[in-house]
C-alpha cells in the first residue's frame, strides 16, 4: 500500500471503462468549453435564485422562469454530454445540435412569457403555439430521459405520461376519464405538478448545491484523502482493506448518491488491497459493491432521494437524515461483523503497519477536508440552512485547498467544472423525465385509486402489503437509479402503506430501500456488475456474494417500518432498546451467514455447521424483530426466544465439536 493516493487516482480522472460504463461523450476541445460555460451559466443562475441576489436588473427572478431557464440549459447540457447511439460517442452530430437549438429557442419563450404563463393559467387553457410548443417539449424531455436514465426510464415514463390519453380504454380498477393529448401536453409542460413539480424543483433549489460539494470535495482530493484516512485507522485489522472499503466507501457514496460511479472511484484502490490479504475476487467485489451501495442513505448527504422525500413529507432534511442514521448504522455494522467474521474464518490478517500511511501525516494534510465536513453538518444541522449550506462549503474547501498541495491550475478547475456538468445533466435529464410520471398519475387523479386497490388487494393485511411493495420497490429499482425508482413508488405504493396505517416516514424510507436492493440483488446488480469489472471476476458470482454480504438489509426495512424507534422517532428509552436489540440481533444473524461467532469460533461446515447456523440465526431475527408491532409479540418473550435458539446452536456446536476431537484422539489399542 502507498503512502498515499495520488490525484490520477481521483473520480475524474479514471479510465476509459469508468467513461464507457457512465455512457459519457468524448467531447472535443470546443464542445468542452461549451460544456463548460453551459455549466457555469447554471451555477450563476442557481446562486442567484437560492441566494436572492438579483443579478438580473436588480430584482429576483420569478420562480417558473428561473426553472425554465435553468432547466433549458441543463437540457442543452444533456445532449452534449450523452450520445444517441453508439455511433455518436466521439461526436456531437448535426441533430443533436438542432435539438439544442429547438431547446434554446421553446424555453426562451417559456422564460419570456413565465408571468402570463402563471397569471392566464396556460396550463389548463394554452395558445395554440404554447400547445405546439408544449407536445415538442414533451418528445424532448423523453428522449433526454432515454439518453441519461436508460431504456427502462424511457418506457415507464412513455407509458405514464401517456396514459391520461388512453386511461378510459384500461380495465376498471386503472381506468380514469380520457383526455385530450394537447391538453396533457400542456399540463405536463406549462403546469407546476409535471416537469417542473417536485423531482425538478428540489434538484434547481437543493440538490444542486450538494453535486457542486461533492465534485469539488473529489477533485481537490477528498477522494484519497478518505480512503488514506481509512487505511490508516483500520488496513492493520483483521481483514483490514475489507473494512477500509466499509468506511470510505460509505462516505463517497453519501456524497456521490451513485453506487456504480462509487464503486468505480474506490473500487480501482480497496478490490486490489483486499485481494493482497487473501480475499477472493467475488467476496472482494461483493464488500465494495455493499458499501458503496450503502452510501446512498447514509446521512449526513444520502444524495437526492433524501431531499426529494423531505418534500414529498413537506419536512426538513434533517428529519429525514435523523432517521436514517440508525437503519444505515445496522446496515453497515452488519457488513463490518460478516467481513471480520469471514477474515477470522480464513485467517485474513490486516496489511502491515510499515506500509500503512501514519493517521497524523495523513490528517495533517487533509485536516481541512473534515472541517469542512464538520461546517457543513453545522449549517445543515443547527442552522437549517439545506439550499446555502453546500455553496459555503464548496467556497470554503476551494478558497482553502488553494494554499494546500492540492492546488487547483486552470486545466483542472476546468476538468472540475466539466465534470459538475456531467452530473448534472444525468441527473436533470432522469428528474425531467421522472416528474412526466407524477403529471401523468396527477391529471387523472388515479393515485388515489390505486392505493385504495392495493390495500384491498393485500386483504388489508399490512405484512401481505408491505411483501408485495417491496417486490414492486425491487423491480422498478432494476435498471433506474434509486431516486427515479423512489419518486414513482411514493406516488403510488407509499399511499397505500399510510392507508394501512403505517408511519408515512417508515413508508418513504421503506421504499427507498427496497429500490435500492436492485443494485446489489442479481440478476441487474448494476453496482456489483461494476465492481466486477474492476475485480475481473464473473459478474454473476460478484452479484451473489454482495446479495449475501447485504442480506441484512432485506430485514431491516420491515424492523423499522414496524418501529419507529429504529428511526428515532420514539422516547430515548425506547430508543435505546430497540437499537440495542437490533445491533445483538444483526451481529448474531452476521455470525450465522458467515459461519463464525466471536467468542465461539468457527461454527462447524457440512449439516451440522448449517444447523448451528440456522439457530444462531433464527435467535438473531428474533432479537432484532421489534416489539408489538410486527406480531404482537412482547420484548421479554423474544429475548427469551433468542436465548432459546442462541443456547441451543451453541449447545450443539459444542456437543459436536467435544465429539470430533475424542474421536480424533482414539486410539485401537495393542493386541
Amino acid at each position: 500500500m502507498s503512502e498515499a493516493v495520488t490525484e490520477t487516482d481521483s473520480p475524474e480522472c479514471g479510465s476509459s471503462k469508468q467513461e464507457k460504463s457512465l455512457r459519457y461523450r468524448e467531447l472535443s476541445e470546443t464542445w468542452r468549453k461549451v460544456m463548460a460555460a453551459m455549466t457555469a451559466c447554471s451555477i450563476i443562475l442557481a446562486i442567484n435564485q437560492i441566494f436572492n441576489l438579483g443579478f438580473f436588473i436588480g430584482y429576483v427572478v420569478l420562480d417558473s422562469r428561473y426553472m425554465y431557464m435553468i432547466t433549458g440549459v441543463m437540457l442543452c447540457m444533456v445532449f452534449i454530454t450523452f450520445p444517441a447511439n453508439k455511433h455518436s460517442l466521439a461526436h456531437v452530430p448535426w441533430y443533436d445540435i438542432a435539438i439544442m437549438v429547438v431547446i434554446a429557442v421553446i424555453f426562451s419563450y417559456y422564460a419570456y412569457f413565465a408571468e402570463r404563463i402563471v397569471l392566464e393559467a396556460w396550463e389548463y387553457a394554452a395558445p395554440q403555439v404554447g400547445v405546439w410548443l408544449a407536445l415538442v417539449t414533451w418528445v424532448i424531455v423523453l428522449e433526454a430521459g432515454r439518453r441519461a436514465g436508460g431504456w427502462p426510464v424511457f418506457a415507464i415514463v412513455l407509458v405514464f405520461s401517456l396514459y391520461p390519453t388512453f386511461a378510459a380504454s384500461l380495465p376498471n380498477v386503472v381506468a380514469a376519464l380520457s383526455i385530450p393529448i394537447q391538453e396533457v401536453a400542456i399540463f405536463h409542460i406549462l403546469g407546476e405538478e409535471s416537469l417542473f413539480g417536485i423531482p425538478m424543483r428540489v434538484f434547481a433549489q437543493l440538490v444542486f448545491g450538494f453535486l457542486v460539494f461533492g465534485v469539488s470535495l473529489q477533485f481537490t482530493g477528498g477522494g484519497p484523502f478518505f480512503i488514506n484516512f481509512a487505511f490508516a485507522l483500520l488496513g492493520h485489522l483483521r481483514g483490514g482493506p475489507a473494512k477500509v472499503s466499509i468506511f470510505s466507501s460509505g462516505l463517497m457514496g453519501s456524497m456521490s448518491g451513485g453506487p456504480i460511479s462509487n464503486v468505480l472511484t474506490t473500487g480501482p484502490l480497496s478490490i486490489p488491497a483486499m485481494r493482497r490479504i487473501g480475499f477472493s475476487k467475488e467476496y472482494a467485489a461483493g464488500v465494495e459493491a455493499c458499501a458503496s451501495t450503502g452510501g446512498v442513505f447514509m446521512p449526513p448527504i444520502m444524495g437526492a432521494t433524501a431531499f426529494v422525500m423531505a418534500s414529498f413529507l413537506n419536512v426538513s432534511y434533517v428529519t429525514v437524515a435523523v432517521a436514517a442514521i440508525v437503519p444505515s448504522v445496522l446496515y453497515f455494522f452488519g457488513l463490518f461483523m460478516q467481513i471480520d467474521a469471514y477474515a477470522a474464518r480464513h485467517d485474513l490478517q490486516g496489511l502491515p503497519k510499515d506500509e500503512l500511511p501514519k493517521v497524523g501525516k495523513v490528517f495533517r494534510e487533509g485536516w481541512y477536508f473534515i472541517a469542512v465536513f464538520i461546517a457543513l453538518i453545522w449549517m445543515l444541522v443547527y442552522l437549517q440552512r439545506e439550499a446555502v449550506a453546500p455553496f459555503y462549503a464548496t467556497g470554503l474547501l476551494l478558497v482553502i485547498n488553494q494554499f494546500t498541495v492540492h492546488k487547483l491550475s486552470l486545466d483542472r478547475f476546468m476538468q472540475l467544472v466539466a465534470q459538475m456538468g456531467k452530473l448534472l445533466a444525468e441527473l436533470a435529464g432522469i428528474l425531467a423525465a421522472i416528474g412526466l410520471i407524477i403529471g401523468g398519475l396527477a391529471v387523472t387523479g388515479i393515485a388515489g385509486t390505486i392505493a385504495n386497490d392495493l390495500v384491498y388487494l393485500a386483504g388489508e393485511n399490512v405484512v401481505i402489503l408491505l411483501v408485495m411493495g417491496a417486490l414492486t420497490s425491487f423491480i422498478l429499482g432494476i435498471g433506474m437509479t434509486v431516486t427515479a425508482a423512489y419518486i414513482f413508488l411514493a406516488i403510488v405504493l407509499v399511499p397505500a402503506l399510510t392507508n394501512s396505517g403505517l408511519d408515512p416516514l417508515a413508508s418513504h424510507m421503506f421504499v427507498m430501500y427496497w429500490g435500492m436492493l436492485s443494485f446489489i440483488t442479481p440478476p441487474v446488480a448494476l453496482a456489483a456488475f461494476a465492481a466486477a469489472s474492476v475485480a475481473n471476476v464473473s459478474p454473476m458470482r460478484a452479484g451473489v456474494e454482495a446479495m449475501r454480504l447485504g442480506a441484512i438489509i432485506y430485514f431491516v426495512p420491515f424492523f423499522f417500518v414496524f418501529n419507529p424507534a429504529l428511526l428515532l422517532q420514539a422516547s430515548w428509552g425506547e430508543n435505546l432498546q430497540a437499537i440495542t436489540t437490533a445491533l445483538v440481533g444483526v451481529a448474531l444473524v452476521s455470525a450465522a451467514l458467515q459461519g463464525y461467532l466471536i467468542g465461539l469460533g468457527d461454527l462447524g461446515s457440512g449439516s451440522r455447521g448449517i444447523l448451528v447456523r440456522i439457530l444462531i440465526g433464527i435467535s438473531g431475527l428474533s432479537l432484532a424483530l421489534p416489539a408489538g408491532g410486527l406480531f404482537g409479540f412482547s420484548q421479554i418473550f423474544l429475548v427469551v426466544v433468542t436465548l432459546i435458539f442462541l443456547g441451543a446452536g451453541i449447545g450443539i456446536r459444542q456437543v459436536f465439536s467435544l465429539s470430533s476431537n475424542s474421536g480424533s484422539k482414539l486410539e485401537i489399542p495393542p493386541d
